[in-house]
């Protein structure tokens, strides 16, 4: 398999397992990806890294909270020490706090724009040189189909998420002519360890929610993982400014 043969991608949020940014790093691997996996959890990390090495992928791992204007130019600047250049970024990282508007904070909103559009801003600004300097490549920013429509209790992160589409949409028009494509990605419910949270707080809400889905089952983190690939590859070299959903179904209830 060699759709992403020797091209080097940048992947936030790599360690938790199951989750997005992990099911995508182990789809890289299996495509060739030369990858750098960050996160603020160096155990979970180290326990990616060894995965994608028994691939035969090469792998720098770095911690880095996504929010750190500096260490987004430290990732970069070790990205291309080591591999000299950059193709992919896959801006994944991100949190949820999901409570009625009337309990949330200042503080809850902060973080949530912070860690979910900041992070995906910073992400670009600092990953742009590096990829023009390669000639080009492509950008995916994992949204949320929150960003599409209404949720109770998910308010500010829809805001969030909204966010990182239309910045999507801004980046995709001002960098193609430079051979960039930037896209976003919305999941809808699926299942990672955040939502082994759910099933383990809440069994019974737990099962209730898989069951709003036309499917009938929440996705599995390698079905959104596939999604980011093809974004990423030269297959989807005609696609820019784009949002792609992988929900099953739900939006269009």
């Amino acid at each position: 398999m060699s759709r992403l043969l020797n091209k080097v991608a940048i992947i936030t949020g790599a360690a938790s397992n199951p989750g997005l940014g992990h099911a995508t790093a182990m789809r890289f691997a299996q495509e060739g990806a030369k990858l750098v996996l960050t996160d603020i959890d160096m155990v979970g990390l180290a326990a990616a890294e060894k995965e994608m090495v028994a691939l035969g992928a090469e792998v720098l791992t770095m911690e880095q909270n996504v929010v750190d204007e500096q260490r987004w130019q430290e990732v970069i600047d070790a990205t291309v020490e080591r591999f000299g250049g950059l193709d992919i970024l896959v801006n994944n990282a991100g949190i949820a706090v999901m409570r009625p508007i009337s309990e949330y904070s200042t503080a809850d909103y902060d973080l949530q724009m912070d860690v979910n559009i900041r992070s995906v801003f910073l992400g670009c600004k600092k990953a742009l040189p590096a990829m023009i300097a390669s000639g080009g490549g492509s950008i995916v920013n994992m949204s949320s189909v929150a960003a599409l429509r209404g949720i109770p209790g998910v308010s500010v992160y829809g805001i969030a998420k909204a966010g990182v589409q239309i910045f999507s949409k801004s980046i995709a028009l001002e960098h193609a002519a430079d051979g960039i494509r930037c896209n976003s990605l919305h999941p809808g419910l699926i299942d990672t360890n955040i939502q082994n949270d759910s099933r383990r707080d809440n069994p019974d809400e737990f099962e209730k929610l898989g069951d709003t889905v036309p499917f009938g089952r929440m996705g599995y983190p390698v079905e959104v993982a596939n999604c980011v690939l093809f974004l990423a590859s030269d297959e989807s070299s005609y696609v820019t400014g784009a949002e792609l959903v992988v929900d099953g179904g739900l939006i269009s209830k």
